[in-house]
């Protein structure tokens, strides 16, 4: 999200400058993995299929003012129970907006995409602009561009400390301290120490990243068959699978690094500074379980693991907003472990709050109080700037 608005403001006119405790992009935070996940009937809520439909032109016009390929559609299956939250909440969103879908059996599912193998209760939502975005390069192009408008950038440079008023915002990194009119905190998992008033409310969760090379038993092929034909994106679109009642594992087909899943959700608190990076052989066979039973063509060899986080709100939902006690402070994420794909329309819409247009999108449920709920002060309240870098 600092990222596409920093080049959303750059390309508008704005000054602008940019920190990043580290040199994007990079592993450090919520934005790797080489790739993720865009989908248009979105189960979460009706709410967010305008703002990934706007997302969805503007990855596109990324890529042509840039000439790096950013998106790549594979269609995607939503699998479940009928009345499960994954299914249900697809469907809701592809009848309200009129969206392009169709809703399979698991024979039918089963027969068009062979490589997945539903429980005989599921069914799914399928829909054909699903697909794959890239993060690394997604990053990396907004990033060019806004240097490009003008943007400073500097990287390898914590913020240490912040403070706001009427006359405008000081900003104390690691090098020197700096003084704007307004402020924007896109700092994921640091937003807690950030934003102290946040502590309460947001649950930053570590979360589990497996590759593994096609050549898991499946009818017609042997163990440690190298052939990974059968999971390229013709074959095997992207998918979410609710295995249990809100429980979620995802997924993509092969290009070139092994097909890629991770549990949605499960992963165990704690914190950018304690996250732990070492993947165990217990969560490695239990994603095993999974790819038996549900994509058994991919159980072969484990190619890769990594480890990213979560920052989640108590309603899941994102934060878009101004602090509440700063007018020029606007607070842009946690994401709730679902929102990479929406970051070139975040950074859009937080260009038009910070230059004092209204949106055209609606963005009443990511409001501040909405988001974080009880844990926001009383509006009297002074709430004293971060001390953690972001």
């Amino acid at each position: 999200m600092g990222s596409a608005t920093a080049y959303h403001l750059a390309r508008g006119g704005s000054r602008v400058v940019g920190f990043d405790t580290f040199h994007p992009p990079h592993d450090r935070g919520s934005s790797h993995g080489l790739t993720r996940i865009i989908r248009e009937a979105y189960f979460e809520h009706p709410a967010y299929v305008p703002l990934v439909q706007r997302a969805y032109q503007l990855w596109r016009e990324l890529e042509r003012d840039s000439g790096e390929k950013l998106l790549v559609t594979t269609g995607g299956l939503m699998l479940g129970p009928p009345d499960g939250a994954l299914v249900s909440g697809a469907l809701k969103s592809a009848r309200e907006h009129r969206l392009a879908h169709e809703l399979l059996t698991a024979a039918e599912v089963q027969a068009r995409f062979p490589v997945i193998r539903p429980d005989p209760h599921m069914v799914a939502v399928y829909e054909p602009r699903a697909g794959i975005v890239f993060p690394e390069r997604a990053i990396a192009t907004h990033l060019s561009l806004a240097k490009r408008f003008g943007a400073e950038l500097r990287y390898d440079e914590p913020v240490i400390d912040w403070a706001a008023s009427r006359e405008g915002v000081r900003v104390k990194t690691g090098n020197t301290e700096y003084t704007a009119e307004k402020l924007v905190i896109s700092a994921g998992a640091w937003l807690p120490h950030l934003v102290p008033s946040l502590r309460t409310s947001l649950q930053v969760e570590r979360q589990v990243l497996f590759w593994f090379a096609p050549g898991g038993a499946v009818a017609g092929t042997k163990i440690g068959d190298p052939d990974s034909a059968r999971f390229a994106p013709e074959h095997c679109p992207i998918f979410i699978c609710e295995h249990g009642p809100g429980h979620y594992f995802y997924g993509f087909p092969d290009l070139g690094d092994g097909v890629k899943v991770a549990a949605h959700h499960e992963g165990i608190a704690s914190t950018p500074e304690q996250l732990e990076r070492t993947v165990s052989e217990e969560e490695i066979t239990r994603m095993r379980q999974h790819l038996e039973k549900y994509l058994p063509g991919a159980n072969g060899e484990l190619k890769a693991t990594a480890v990213c986080m979560y920052t989640n709100t108590p309603d899941e939902h994102f934060v878009i907003d101004f602090h509440p006690q700063h007018s020029n402070v606007l607070i842009l994420s946690p994401c709730s472990g679902h929102g990479f794909k929406f970051s070139p329309v975040i950074g859009e819409v937080a260009a038009q709050m910070l230059n004092g247009a209204k949106p055209v999108q609606e963005l009443s449920l990511f409001g501040f109080r909405a988001a974080v709920g009880c844990g926001v002060p009383p509006k009297s309240a002074t709430i004293p700037p971060g001390n953690s870098p972001v």
